[in-house]
């Protein structure tokens, strides 16, 4: 059996070991090869296995990576996409490519989606996977939803933890607790984004901008403005991203 991996790194790492050498890029299109012109369209290339990785340990974090395999152009190589591919603005052809087609290509993976209830998948951090992330009416115990992120080892041995609680084609929610004097550094977001204060007080910096933002207290912010976030206290959060 394989070990557990728990960062992107080693997942790159063991599949350049494999032969996925060659490092792809994202294109509304087709995959392009870095540091070559060739160009992979959606009929060119297979996904053989997607890892995903959940979490903020900074705003990137939430990760999908792709071995990706080619016959046609003899190519075995990888493609990162931070926020996963519905972010992107993308054809539907390239969707499809990339698009999961059956729940045993997820290293782990525990659970598929069926029309009504999608369901996240088994991730290193949370092997046991299954856990619904779209319903017809999704209710989210977010009192739960604390001790859970309270009691993995994310949040004993690292300054902060996070858990998805609801992701659609348009909207994702994420629970963030950080420790006191936690910092995500300056990023921006592809879309817009709320911020609800749930326990604790965080310090929001949007230049020339900034506010101490309490438990009760929500601000929202525009897409592509930079900001970063320190916890005064230990703090949990609702991070709300919507689609642009």
């Amino acid at each position: 059996m394989e070990n557990t991996l728990t960062t992107v790194s080693e997942v790159l790492q063991q599949l350049k070991d494999r032969g996925y050498t060659t490092d792809f890029n994202l294109t509304d299109f087709c995959l392009v090869c870095q540091g070559s012109r060739i160009e992979l369209h959606p009929e060119e290339f297979v996904v053989d296995r997607h890892y995903r990785f959940e979490g903020i340990s900074d705003p990137g974090d939430e990760a999908v990576v792709y071995a990706i395999s080619s016959e046609k152009h003899g190519l075995k190589g990888t493609l990162v996409n931070g926020y996963g591919i519905y972010s992107d603005p993308i054809s539907d052809a390239m969707l499809q490519a990339l698009h999961p087609r059956a729940a045993e290509q997820v290293e782990g993976s525990a659970a598929a989606s069926d029309k009504t209830t999608s369901s996240v998948e088994a991730t290193p951090q949370r092997p046991a996977g299954a856990r619904v992330l779209d319903a017809p009416l999704p209710i989210l115990d977010l009192a739960h939803f604390i001790t859970q992120v309270k009691e993995e080892k994310a949040w004993a041995t690292k300054d902060r933890n996070a858990l998805t609680l609801y992701k659609s084609d348009d909207v994702r929610v994420v629970l963030i607790g950080l420790h006191a004097g936690a910092q995500m550094d300056t990023h921006t977001a592809p879309g817009p984004i709320s911020v609800q204060v749930l326990q604790g007080t965080i310090y929001f910096e949007a230049l020339p901008q900034a506010i101490d933002l309490a438990a009760g207290q929500m601000l929202v912010l525009h897409t592509g403005v930079p900001h970063r976030v320190v916890a005064q206290n230990e703090a949990f959060f609702l991070l709300t991203l919507f689609k642009k």
